[in-house]
Formats: structure tokens, C-alpha cells, sequence
């Protein structure tokens, strides 16, 4: 029996309960969110799809820049893109990341 307010140990560690490749994607996603950049470019298209153009003059970034990280952002599945015409759009490819984000953030602000 454990004392109060403790919870039980097992013997299963982490990587008895996940996959090498589900820890390898889980740091992966943790690695792009620990670039500011590209927080703030996730926060830019949570809320609603935006062009690259539209991306880069909110946040004072060059095009070239906000296209690089978008396709980081995609090869992660954590954005989707649009293409009409010769502009691209992108917005959060699910609620999965605005979900992530959002604990997180009520985590850094101590709630």
C-alpha cells in the first residue's frame, strides 16, 4: 500500500508503454516547438488559414524564412497547406497541436 497523496510505481518504464518511432515523433514535435519562431508562426495560423505573405508581415519575418519553417511545420504534420494559384496557405493541421499549445501554456503561466 502507498502512503497518501503518492501513486504506485510499476516495474513497465517509458519504453515499455511507447514505440521507438512514437518516442522518436514525440521529440521531434517538442523539438519544433522549442523554437520561438515557430511558435509564434503556429500561434499565427491557429486561429485562422494565412498566407505565407500574411505570416511573415505579422511577425516582421523575410518570406523565405517563414517558408522554411512552414515546411519543418508540415513534414511534422503540425501544419497543412493550401495552394491557390501561386499563394500558399497554411493553417494547423489539427486541434490536436492548438490542444498541445494550449496546456502548455497554462502550464508556463502556472494554472
Amino acid at each position: 500500500m502507498t502512503p497518501a497523496g503518492t501513486s504506485e510505481r510499476t516495474d513497465a518504464g517509458l519504453n515499455d508503454v511507447l514505440t521507438d518511432d512514437e518516442i522518436a515523433g514525440l521529440s521531434e514535435i517538442f523539438a519544433a516547438l522549442s523554437d520561438p519562431t515557430r511558435v509564434r508562426i503556429i500561434y499565427a495560423i491557429g486561429a485562422t488559414e494565412r498566407s505565407v505573405g500574411d505570416i511573415a508581415r505579422m511577425l516582421g519575418l523575410s518570406e523565405p524564412l517563414v517558408s522554411q519553417h512552414l515546411r519543418r511545420l508540415r513534414t511534422l504534420r503540425i501544419a497543412r497547406m493550401r495552394a491557390q494559384g501561386r499563394f500558399r496557405y497554411y493553417q494547423l493541421d489539427d486541434d490536436h497541436i492548438e490542444t498541445l499549445l494550449s496546456v502548455c501554456l497554462d502550464h508556463v503561466r502556472g494554472g
